[in-house]
């Protein structure tokens, strides 16, 4: 088999796992879910109510729901990862695809083409959402910095299932990981945040963020920001391929 037929075979078998493990494919559908809904609750309740203050965003406003979907996306690595670790899966997968490098591209590869597409969708949707409820305040893609924010929505959203999926590599468990990340990103940035605004702007979540206002504040700018996550992104998937290619099975 050329190593062409190969990597779209083992491209293939992925798709194949990510589709039939109910839990993946379940995580992967609530990143949708999510962002849509606490879209439309937080726009219908208190939408209108946000845009009196005189610095409101419209744009970042419009992407409130992505607090919540990066949890769900950061899920769904996590345990499209953790399910190669239990009831010997890893073993039958690398039986199927020996090269352990080709192995972890191709799930790689998958979850973050995955996580793309429906985190695209997410943004698009919530944001088209949500205009329904802001009357005089709705805005449309033409607004400056809308339609970046919807295509930087599901780069950023990727980028984060992508991190917890070379998180998941390295520590083999999709518990480990959530308890170190979802404390991470709702607790730890806040408080870095408000003691030292300028080291905020390096977390993965707050530098990734800000290609969701539309005049970001700060040093880095919308796509320097979210190459400060793709590092953060990358120095996790080295770390899961280096236990992929090291440790026993």
């Amino acid at each position: 088999m050329t190593m062409s037929h190969a990597a779209v075979a083992a491209l293939h078998s992925e798709w194949i796992k990510a589709r039939s493990v109910r839990a993946v494919h379940g995580s992967l559908a609530a990143v949708f879910v999510v962002a849509v809904a606490i879209s439309v609750l937080v726009s219908a309740t208190v939408g209108q109510a946000e845009m009196d203050h005189p610095d409101a965003d419209p744009v970042f406003q419009a992407f409130y729901a992505l607090n919540f979907a990066q949890i769900a996306a950061m899920a769904f690595g996590a345990t499209a990862l953790s399910s190669e670790f239990t009831g010997g899966a890893l073993r039958v997968s690398l039986t199927a695809v020996p090269r352990r490098d080709l192995f972890y591209a191709a799930k790689m590869v998958v979850v973050g083409v995955a996580a793309l597409i429906v985190g695209e969708a997410a943004g698009l949707a919530g944001f088209l959402l949500r205009q329904l409820f802001m009357g005089q305040f709705a805005i449309g893609l033409g607004h400056p910095g809308a339609l970046r924010a919807v295509l930087g929505s599901g780069v950023y959203l990727a980028l984060m299932a992508l991190f917890a999926a070379g998180l998941t590599a390295l520590l083999r468990s999709a518990v480990a990981v959530m308890s170190i990340l979802v404390p991470f990103i709702l607790i730890v940035s806040f408080v870095v945040g408000d003691v030292a605004s300028g080291a905020a702007e390096l977390l993965p979540d707050r530098a990734g963020q800000l290609i969701l206002h539309k005049n970001p504040a700060g040093s880095l700018g919308p796509w320097s920001g979210m190459a400060v996550t793709a590092v953060w992104t990358a120095a996790a998937l080295l770390a899961g391929w280096w236990a992929i290619r090291t440790r026993d099975v």
